[in-house]
């Protein structure tokens, strides 16, 4: 779901930038707050284990790739600001080192790819928790992160496309390509989330706030 170079205006990269790096600055402010040093390297971990299970294994269409997200779980186990950092790292190396998304596009791709599952996923886990098992929870929290930034995805392509874009074959595509990764996603999640309450349930920084 990686915008590539060359697909937008550059007004249209330029406000991406502005609007994916003043939220990035925002969440890095807020983890710094926590002083949670201590996290970095199950951080680390994290960003390594993410860098690989959201390789792209499909090609959708105008230049991008389907692929799970994996944000969901990252804010699961980290926390919202830590974990959208970690994955801002990743989408930054996947760019860098897969060409996967664009560097002129950065911006856009960290909000789709990091801040949403921040911003929307997190405290969806916390409302759901409190009707539902924390891994459903996680999950449906997952699946709904998927489809909104799918959704952002297309909404940005239709304002700051560089050329004429279909926007109902864009759509289509998109949003229906990922609708199904969303399903994969959230029950992965779910498996991973359950798995971990079995063996480290430390490790979910989400458990110690829905349990509060």
């Amino acid at each position: 779901m990686h915008i590539p170079d060359g697909f937008l205006t550059g007004e249209a990269a330029a406000v991406g930038a502005v609007v994916g790096g003043g939220a990035l600055a925002y969440c890095i402010r807020r983890a710094s707050a926590e002083g949670r040093e201590r996290d970095l390297p199950v951080a680390g971990l994290a960003a390594a284990f993410f860098l690989v299970a959201d390789a792209p294994f499909f090609p959708v269409a105008v230049g991008t790739d389907g692929h799970l997200l994996g944000g969901t779980l990252a804010v699961a186990l980290l926390g919202p600001w830590l974990g959208a950092v970690t994955m801002a790292v990743v989408t930054v190396l996947q760019a860098l080192v897969f060409g996967d998304g664009g560097i002129t596009t950065l911006g856009l791709n960290i909000f789709n790819l990091a801040i949403l599952p921040a911003l929307l996923g997190y405290p969806l886990i916390l409302l759901v928790r409190r009707v539902a098992p924390l891994p459903i929870a996680c999950g449906i929290a997952a699946f709904c992160v998927v489809v909104v930034a799918s959704c952002c995805f297309v909404a940005e392509s239709a304002i700051g496309a560089s050329e004429t874009v279909d926007i109902g074959t864009l759509a289509g595509t998109i949003i229906g390509t990922y609708a199904v990764i969303a399903v994969i996603e959230g029950v992965l999640t779910a498996l991973v989330v359950k798995a971990l309450l079995g063996v480290r349930p430390e490790l979910l920084r989400v458990r110690a706030e829905a349990a509060s």
